[in-house]
């Protein structure tokens, strides 16, 4: 892990040495960045600990802007003469490629605002220095609590920091590092099995005993799943099964996906698109958020309101996107160059007051439904609806009259996003959610109750 001294030091010089290669004839402009991180990861299988992995990586980006060209190369050598061989290999190659009209000169620092406070205190020193030690007892705990119930557990607890800077020749430099834990666990009893996974910036915030808790008592009211036959039903779809679903419309929210015209919400800005009850904004200030408060390029990331009451207010930019559809960027980009554009990575769906309970018990009468707690598979069907394919896991089961009542077998859906966000009856309270699915970045979002959920057919297990 390097500090932000380290970062500016190997920033400058790297900067320096470019230039060193600049004539008026021929200017450079140079772009650093360097990522980071000791994330630690104890590994648990068949109620046994299995692994402890401590890696320290550090990488050095240099993308270099000559003569309308651009070029993006990696290092992993921090040393004084590694930094100029990647340098002199970025000169190199820039020769090498086409101009390019769509290269925008780098961020200027005049006028950058500062960081929010939120996304600034994402750092807590006890969880970037959790040891082996402290990671392996948490786990012991795990597993005892799993052989006192005849159940095995399997997974990973993982801690550490991970930190990004960013500067150019243009005298920008930014710096954010942010500490993380987190925990998996699937349980196993009598061939049925359960999930669960918090991803919290502090590991004082991942309860490992309660985590325990939690899977082990559902991996054991899922044994002796029936079979459900396919249709459409009531869906309760817990944080984890929402997040790695959604996941997937993100990237339609980019301003880059609407000039390429691949998004599902082409021309729809200013209306209507999905239920009155939905409203989404990406905000790097959230406190359950994760993340640097800039982007790729060391631009600001602001709040962005992509939804409300359903309807589609705005989209998130990068400088270049933003110039080709004539707006201003909201500090989205992803690393450059990259066709992907931005990327909208602070998702907060705003929720309700239903908790998974209460949603259970309005379940009444003839009604029948599904509860979800996690997803898998999934796979994107038709761009244009969102309709994607996918099934259940680690635990579905029918609920009936205000009750779970059986496990089932595990079912596949065909779901479009754009129906099911019209589709939602009820909301949890949102929470960070993590999964497995998609775009793999933590997101705060509500468990959901949702209408007409379809289920194709069983599968085999």
């Amino acid at each position: 892990m390097l500090n932000e001294s380290q970062c500016r030091k190997i920033i400058d010089a790297a900067i320096k040495h470019a230039l060193s290669f600049a004539s008026k004839k021929k200017p450079i402009e140079v772009e650093v960045s360097i990522t980071g991180s000791n994330l630690a990861t104890s590994r648990f299988a068949n109620n046994e600990m299995t692994q402890n992995q401590a890696p320290d990586s550090n990488v050095v980006a240099v993308r270099l802007l000559r003569d309308g060209r651009q070029a993006r190369l990696e290092t992993l050598d921090l040393s004084e003469s590694g930094i100029e061989r990647l340098v002199e290999s970025a000169l190199e190659a820039v020769k090498l490629l086409e101009a390019d009209e769509d290269v925008l000169a780098l961020v200027s620092a005049k006028g950058m605002s500062k960081k929010s406070k939120e996304a600034s205190s994402r750092y807590d020193l006890a969880t970037a220095e959790l040891t082996a030690l402290e990671r392996a007892n948490a786990v012991a705990k795990i597993i005892k609590q799993a052989e006192d119930q005849d159940v095995s557990a399997a997974g990973i607890y993982c801690s550490g920091a991970s930190y990004i800077a960013i500067g150019n020749s243009n005298g920008l430099f930014q710096y954010h590092q942010e500490s993380t834990a987190a925990c998996s666990i699937t349980a196993t009893a009598d061939g049925a099995t359960s999930w669960v996974l918090n991803h919290a910036p502090t590991a004082s915030e991942v309860n490992t005993e309660l985590l325990a808790e939690r899977v082990i008592n559902r991996a054991k009211q899922a044994r002796m799943p029936e079979d459900l036959p396919p249709g459409k039903y009531l869906a309760i779809l817990e944080p984890a099964a929402v997040i790695d679903l959604l996941s997937y419309l993100w990237w339609d929210f980019s301003g880059t996906s609407h000039i390429d015209k691949l998004s599902c919400l082409l021309d729809k800005v200013g209306e209507k698109v999905f239920g009155d009850n939905i409203t989404i904004v990406d905000d790097v200030t959230n406190k359950n958020q994760c993340g640097c408060p800039f982007d790729g390029e060391g631009v600001p990331r602001q709040t962005i309101t992509l939804v409300e009451n359903g309807v589609i207010k705005n989209l998130v930019h990068s400088r270049l996107s933003a110039k080709k559809m004539q707006t201003k960027t909201t500090g989205h980009s992803v690393a450059q160059p990259s066709a992907m554009g931005e990327m909208p990575l602070n998702i907060v769906i705003e929720g309700g007051i239903s908790s998974i309970e209460d949603m259970i018990k309005q379940v009444q009468g003839d009604q029948e439904a599904v509860l979800l707690t996690r997803v898998w598979y999934v796979r994107e069907v038709d761009p244009s609806t969102k309709l994607l394919t996918g099934m259940t896991r680690d635990g579905t089961f029918l609920v009936k009259n205000g009750a779970v009542v059986k496990p089932v077998k595990n079912l596949r859906f065909n779901v479009s996003l754009l129906e099911l966000l019209n589709n939602v009856i009820a909301l949890g309270t949102s929470v960070r959610a993590a999964g497995a699915e998609g775009i793999e970045v933590p997101a705060v979002v509500p468990a959901m109750m949702v209408k007409d959920f379809n289920f194709t057919e069983g599968t085999r297990f």
